[in-house]
């Protein structure tokens, strides 16, 4: 347990905070360093970020304004999904990591990139396939660390 003392409540909401805290790392790092040499794009979230503002409230923001929003929301909102996700599915890691990447994969590029302007999927191009395997690796380990820090026990990834 991460805050073995505290109530379920705290635990569950450091729980959370942490694992979506390290998993956002985690796909930032992957977005801007190991995409490019795998995939060729570097993945840019603050682009789509930049393009709903400007769609949905007709703001103009920056890069700078643009990549802290969409690093809390995969942050906190991501984690908070996550474990959404693992409340229907409480037994089972690995599925529910792989699930919410998947959801969270097909929003951005399936829906909101349709939304902004592109192509549906974008076309299912290099950088769609970057975009998958960051979402899903990142909400893998965001599931992982959650289950870890709930209940402070090691659980085979495939079939717990």
């Amino acid at each position: 347990m991460l805050l073995p003392h505290a109530s379920p409540r705290i635990q569950i909401a450091a729980s959370v905070i942490l694992a979506g805290l390290i998993g956002e790392i985690v796909f930032e790092l992957y977005a801007w360093l190991i995409s490019p040499l795998l995939f060729g794009p570097t993945l840019q979230p603050s682009n789509l970020v930049i393009a709903l503002a400007e769609k949905l409230a007709g703001l103009q923001i920056s890069h700078l304004t643009a990549f802290p929003v969409h690093f809390a929301i995969g942050s906190v909102g991501f984690g908070v999904f996550v474990y959404l996700i693992r409340l229907l599915m409480p037994a089972r890691v690995f599925l529910t990591g792989l699930v919410s990447g998947l959801i969270l994969w097909f929003v951005a590029q399936g829906m909101l990139a349709p939304f902004i302007g592109r192509s549906f999927m974008m076309d299912f191009g290099t950088y769609t396939q970057s975009s998958f395997v960051g979402h899903v690796g990142m909400t893998l380990l965001m599931s992982y660390l959650m289950d870890r820090f709930l209940t402070g026990t090691p659980k085979r990834l495939a079939t717990t």
